[in-house]
């Protein structure tokens, strides 16, 4: 009999540092009671003060790390997270194709500390091939931008790119108000059918590393246990906002979250 905890499929890059790609992606999934798998799309060498460095692994590894998860063990949903370039996007949306279960895309482009994590070239793959087949969609307003061309300053404008973005095919897009000024910040979960929105005092503090990467994960682990898109996102949305008010405080620049803040005192 099949376990009904939620397996999901992560394709992303490695943090070295601990705090954002693949290494958040497992320990969110973990924490909220999943169980992930892994295909590594890229090495990356990384702390709170920047990414180092970047090696990428072949488009036919990433291929050949998602196929034998998903024959033997299966999946319940897909994650995405860094592809990097074109040929990467290309493979990992074939791969996408075999798969009859929810997709959540964090388009991600752009490390905390400013570097790029996706070629300029890859913005339209991006666009065209991997936004189609998103279940859900979870831009932060630069990538909202990238993606939409047009400006993303405020609320308003977060649902007039998210309008664009449904519009490009995505089944629902969480469109995250993170860096729209103001002292409350509100994300926004757009599908065709209406708008749900999500608020909270804004958190002040350095530690925000690797919070697109933790909600995305906790979304895809609540649609692989069955929740509903709104009651999945909720969770996910109270999960990454107690995490980083937990925050350890480690490294000297944007720190980690408290990924296992659920777990304390279970044990």
């Amino acid at each position: 009999m099949a376990d009904s905890r939620g397996r999901v499929l992560i394709i992303a890059g490695s943090d070295s540092g601990g705090g954002a790609g693949i290494q958040a992606d497992i320990k969110t999934v973990t924490a909220l009671g999943g169980y992930a798998a892994t295909a590594i799309t890229a090495v990356t060498i990384q702390n709170t003060l920047g990414v180092h460095g970047v090696h990428a692994i072949s488009p036919a590894v990433v291929e050949a790390q998602a196929r034998a998860v998903l024959d033997d063990i299966g999946a319940d949903a897909v994650k995405t997270g860094m592809l990097g370039d074109v040929e990467m996007v290309t493979r990992v949306a074939a791969i996408l194709d075999t798969v009859r279960v929810p997709v959540i895309v964090d388009p991600v482009m752009v490390a905390k500390g400013g570097s790029n994590l996706l070629a300029p070239s890859a913005v339209d793959a991006v666009r065209t091939l991997m936004i189609p087949r998103a279940t859900v969609l979870t831009p932060n307003a630069p990538e909202a931008e990238a993606l939409s061309g047009l400006p993303v300053h405020t609320t308003d404008d977060l649902r007039r790119a998210g309008e664009r973005l449904l519009a490009l095919g995505a089944q629902a897009v969480l469109m995250k108000g993170g860096h729209v000024a103001g002292d409350i910040v509100v994300d926004v979960l757009m599908t065709p059918q209406g708008e749900t929105t999500f608020e909270g005092e804004r958190l002040d503090t350095r530690h925000t590393h690797g919070t697109g990467c933790t909600l995305a994960s906790a979304v895809a682990a609540g649609l692989a246990q069955g929740l509903s898109l709104p009651d999945a996102v909720a969770r996910a949305w109270a999960y990454v906002h107690e995490a980083m008010r937990r925050a350890p405080g480690f490294g000297a620049g944007h720190g980690p979250l408290d990924h296992a803040w659920p777990l304390r005192g279970k044990a």
